[in-house]
C-alpha cells in the first residue's frame, strides 16, 4: 500500500481553495513524490505529483516572485 503523509494544509484567502502538500511513497518503490492537492469549491480537486527536482525548481521560482512582494501582503495564509 502506498504511504501518504500530510506535510501542510492551508487555504488560499483570495480564492478560498484548500491546498494540501503530501509526501507520497509508492509501495512499488521509486522516487518519493510531492503531491499538491488543491480543493476548489465543492468536490473538485486538482492534483499534481511532482518529483524532488521539479519541486525545488518550482519553489525557487515562487520564492523569487514572492520575496519582494510578501512584506506588503495584507492577508497571510491560514494553516489548519
Amino acid at each position: 500500500m502506498d504511504q501518504i503523509t500530510s506535510l501542510a494544509k492551508f487555504r488560499n484567502p483570495y480564492g478560498n481553495q484548500e491546498i494540501e502538500l503530501q509526501e507520497v511513497r509508492y509501495e512499488a518503490g521509486g522516487t518519493p513524490m510531492l503531491r499538491l492537492r488543491i480543493r476548489e469549491r465543492g468536490a473538485r480537486f486538482t492534483i499534481f505529483d511532482v518529483d524532488p527536482l521539479t519541486a525545488r525548481y518550482w519553489a525557487d521560482e515562487m520564492r523569487k516572485w514572492a520575496d519582494p512582494l510578501a512584506d506588503g501582503a495584507a492577508v497571510p495564509p491560514q494553516g489548519d
